[in-house]
């Protein structure tokens, strides 16, 4: 919350060990495609740069953790990397579409979605960050919050 951005963390793990973890970067960086999906995958492709191991081989061993369900181009990242499975706070890979599980062509294996995973307090997280103010909105669209829960 602290960083102005919507607070959605992720976390990649492969063989018990945490090798990437993200967290929105979107209005930090300027950059609309810095979500934490993305900012984790980058995370574990340096991982394996570091540590001499093949992303294609790490990927389809790893699970990843992310606090609400992956937009659509996070979701086909997911899938493109081959990743073993996700797990979500809450959401679920389907709501708009079934990017982990749709027959695509050239975009992956897929992969297996968990929804539910500590939801309670990812949606709370949320509730708080959506009623501070957006400090990178320009003076003209500021609206007042109602600080009612």
């Amino acid at each position: 919350l602290e960083n102005g951005e919507v607070p959605v963390g992720c976390l990649v793990v492969y063989n018990g060990e945490a090798i990437g973890r993200g967290r929105n970067e979107v209005n930090e960086t300027k950059n609309a495609t810095r979500h934490a999906e993305m900012v984790a995958i980058d995370r574990v492709l340096e991982w394996c740069k570091e540590h001499n191991r093949d992303y294609t081989e790490v990927f389809p061993q790893s699970v990843l953790y992310v606090t609400v369900e992956p937009c659509i181009m996070c979701a086909a990242a997911v899938r493109l990397m081959s990743i073993l499975s996700g797990l979500f706070r809450f959401g679920g890979c389907g709501s708009v579409l079934s990017i982990s599980s749709d027959e695509m062509v050239d975009t992956g294996e897929p992969f297996e979605c968990v929804s539910g995973y500590h939801a309670k307090e990812a949606v709370e997280m949320l509730k708080a960050f959506y009623r501070q103010e957006n400090p990178n909105a320009p003076k003209s669209k500021v609206r007042k919050k109602d600080h009612r829960n």
